[in-house]
Parts: structure tokens; C-alpha cells; sequence
């Protein structure tokens, strides 16, 4: 009697050591479909600045889980190389559709430059007041707002804005580094500016003067980067 008892607890715990087998089997291979389920996408492999030219050194690709890739997000360099970023990308963040424009796209809308809660806004500039037509898309210039009567001694000139970003000359927005369009004079300045600071502007061409003082240009990464290669 008591060996039929012995027998029938070792059938019993073999049927719940199998039971319990079975299980973890089944989560082990659950676990290891769900880390096998990732997919290839593009990458920052180092901070890309707002209005940077994306080169393929500044991206690397990374496997991540399939259910953590956003339908924008692009998974191949080539879909990267040679647009430009509309806004800063950390580093180790996925390189999504919306956040990069092509030089096509640029070439056509200046309002894909203007960065969020910002303006653009033109105003007349002659030859003289443009820096001699030597200001560039990207330049960065001071506004001198001037007004009184020269004849009567009585001009006075304030400094109006600072560091304003040019969005355009004349209807040219891209950059002297792309070489793409030749050089032509032109009568207006388009800035990129708070809207305080654009109805500052208009009121101040309105009844006076503007100048503009060019910055210097900053010194472009990627020729940074291109200088060290050769």
C-alpha cells in the first residue's frame, strides 16, 4: 500500500514537474521572439545642429524593437545624406522624415527655415545699406535704426536688433556653400525674427533708416570635418 502511495506522488510531481517545464519553455521562446523582432533604422551619432548639412558620418545604424519605431523614422542612410535637419537631433536619436528638408525643398520655401515661434519678415535695402549686397542666406547681422535731418545735424542712430539670422536676399535663400545660384544684387533682406522684434523692424524702416552690420560667418562643420579627411 505504501509503494502504490510513493508511486502515485512521483506520477503526480512528474506531471507538475513537466506542467512547470512546459511553461517556462513557453515564455523562454515568447522572450526570445519579442528580442529577435527588431528593426534597422538611422541614427545622430553625434548632435546635428538646426539647419546642419547632414553628412554620412554625422549617422550610424542600430537594431532597436520593432514596436518602438515610428512610421517617420528613416532606415537607411542614403534617406539622410545630403538634406538638412530643421531642428537639433541628439545624439543616439532616430532620424525622422519631418525633421530633415532636401535642398529642393529649401531652394522653393524659406518658410521651412523659419524655426519655430519666429517670423519672417522683408524689408528694402540698398546697395549701401545691404553691406554692398555682400550679405548671404545664414549670415547673422546687427539692425542700425537711424532717423532725423542731415541737414540739420540732428541723426541719431541706435543699435535695433542683434544677431538676426538672414533668411533670404532677394528671393535667394540658399547658402554661398552650396554654389548653386550665382551672385545677384538685390533689394531686400528677408530676417528670421521674434514678432516683437518684426514690428520693431517695419516700424523703424517706415519712418527712418536701417543698416546692417554683418557678423562673421561661423566656421561650417562639415568643412570642419571635410578638411580633416584630405
Amino acid at each position: 500500500m505504501r509503494s502504490k502511495l510513493v508511486l502515485l506522488l512521483a506520477l503526480v510531481m512528474g506531471i507538475i514537474t513537466t506542467f512547470l517545464f512546459f511553461k517556462y519553455m513557453q515564455q523562454f521562446n515568447a522572450e526570445k521572439v519579442s528580442t529577435t523582432h527588431t528593426v534597422s533604422v538611422v541614427v545622430a551619432k553625434e548632435e546635428i545642429q538646426n539647419n546642419e548639412k547632414i553628412t554620412a558620418d554625422k549617422l550610424e545604424v542600430v537594431n532597436i524593437p520593432k514596436k518602438n519605431v515610428l512610421p517617420e523614422t528613416i532606415k537607411t542612410t542614403e534617406q539622410a545624406v545630403g538634406k538638412t535637419a530643421t531642428s537639433m537631433i541628439a545624439k543616439g536619436e532616430p532620424i525622422l522624415t519631418h525633421r530633415l528638408v532636401s535642398e529642393k525643398e529649401e531652394t522653393i520655401y524659406v518658410s521651412r527655415k523659419v524655426r519655430e515661434d519666429y517670423r519672417a519678415v522683408s524689408v528694402g535695402a540698398n546697395f549701401n545699406q545691404s553691406v554692398s549686397n555682400l550679405m548671404e542666406p545664414e549670415d547673422e547681422v546687427d539692425v542700425i535704426y537711424s532717423r532725423g535731418n542731415k541737414l540739420q545735424g540732428t541723426v541719431v542712430s541706435v543699435i535695433l536688433l542683434e544677431k538676426a539670422r538672414v533668411l533670404a536676399v532677394g528671393r535667394k535663400i540658399l547658402t554661398p556653400d552650396d554654389k548653386k545660384e550665382p551672385y545677384a544684387e538685390y533689394s531686400s533682406v528677408t530676417l528670421e525674427l521674434k514678432p516683437q522684434d518684426a514690428l520693431k523692424l517695419v516700424n523703424a524702416s517706415e519712418q527712418g533708416n536701417i543698416h546692417f552690420i554683418l557678423h562673421k560667418r561661423p566656421v561650417i562643420k562639415e568643412d570642419n570635418a571635410s578638411s580633416h579627411n584630405h
